[in-house]
């Protein structure tokens, strides 16, 4: 039994043991409905071949050796990927535009006697639902933004305030980026701008749009992603809640949340080169020569001292909201960070203004 699904909406998707995107790999790393997961049905290269003969040659021909590509290639899945699935599997199938390829791996697998879904509009229908959310005009999502000086772990505050029930948003943790120039995730490669777009809107659409959501407080850029148009306008506009911590605490704070970065051979130095145009010589030698040292600690100061709060100040002077609360966070250790977090829990239940 073949099913039609006309929305992306939870709750449509809800009853699927799988969503199975069958795009080509180059496809799905552009960006997918998140949460699938990627069975091709032609690869990158037999999409290309296909696409070429039915623009140039024959549209007979393209489809006679596509067909061959496509049941080789599910035969594949089944004997691999879906080979532990039990009688109760119930997938749900997306392609570009919910044509040939969903609805030929779809009639495949209804035959072996699965209940199979396929999205109407495939693909296209998930990345409408993103575009007209996030980037469309539309009235401002309800944020409170975290705000504070660089070091004063707003990111971390932010993940704890998830665990006290809070809603709220990690937008560097959804760009694998801390924001900065040394803010590159080790771990992982920032996901292209269509993907990370598709991971924030999941993230808010299971959200309750009449409670206030935690996000901190960022630039319109997050490393190479941009904050898309209604997200950015949004944050311009929301109550915004201030993180204090001293220097010398922020920068041990940056310290021990940098260490993979750190630990990664000229990466403190090549960032800092990519600062040598806002400052003088001497600044970025001194900088330099910190780095070489491993004075890790002094060279957080100098460049919170220097570079960053400097920054936020004037970033603070062309922004005439006042924070509606303030909160001290100590020393930016663990009990600091519990409490801190629960203290602004409370304030967001208070509902801010």
């Amino acid at each position: 039994m073949i099913e039609t699904v006309d929305t992306v909406d939870p709750d449509a998707l809800a009853p699927y043991g799988a969503i199975i995107d069958v795009r080509s790999l180059a496809e799905f790393a552009d960006d997918h409905i998140p949460g699938a997961i990627n069975l091709p049905v032609l690869s990158n290269e037999e999409r290309a071949e296909v696409g070429t003969i039915y623009v140039r040659d024959s549209r007979f021909r393209a489809r006679r050796i596509g067909a061959a590509y496509v049941a080789r290639n599910v035969a594949g899945h089944l004997e691999t990927a879906l080979s532990d699935r039990d009688a109760r599997f119930r997938p749900l199938i997306y392609c570009w535009r919910g044509g040939m390829r969903s609805n030929a791996m779809a009639t495949i697998l209804s035959q072996v006697g699965w209940r199979v879904g396929v999205l109407k509009g495939g693909y296209r229908t998930w990345r409408r639902a993103v575009v007209s959310t996030l980037l469309d005009d539309g009235a401002p999502f309800n944020f409170v933004l975290i705000d504070g000086e660089t070091g004063s772990a707003k990111t971390q505050i932010i993940q704890r305030l998830a665990h006290e029930g809070a809603q709220t948003i990690d937008l560097e943790g959804l760009a694998a980026h801390k924001g900065s120039v040394f803010g590159a995730d080790v771990a992982a490669a920032q996901p292209p701008q269509k993907l990370f777009e598709s991971r924030l809107y999941d993230t808010l659409r299971r959200l309750d749009p009449n409670a206030p959501i935690a996000i901190e407080a960022e630039s319109s850029r997050i490393g190479r992603i941009s904050l898309p148009k209604r997200v950015w306008m949004s944050m311009r506009r929301s109550p915004r809640l201030l993180i204090r911590a001293d220097a010398a605490a922020r920068a041990r704070y940056v310290v021990s949340t940098y260490g993979d970065f750190i630990a990664q051979g000229g990466a403190i130095a090549s960032a800092i080169e990519r600062l040598r145009p806002f400052h003088a010589k001497e600044t970025i030698e001194e900088w330099l020569a910190l780095a070489d040292a491993r004075d890790h600690g002094t060279l957080a100061e100098r460049l919170m001292r220097d570079h960053y709060d400097p920054l936020y100040q004037r970033a603070r002077k062309r922004d005439d909201r006042k924070p509606f609360a303030m909160i001290d966070a100590g020393d930016l250790d663990g009990p600091a960070i519990d409490k801190a977090a629960r203290a602004i829990s409370a304030l967001l239940k208070r509902s801010p203004p």
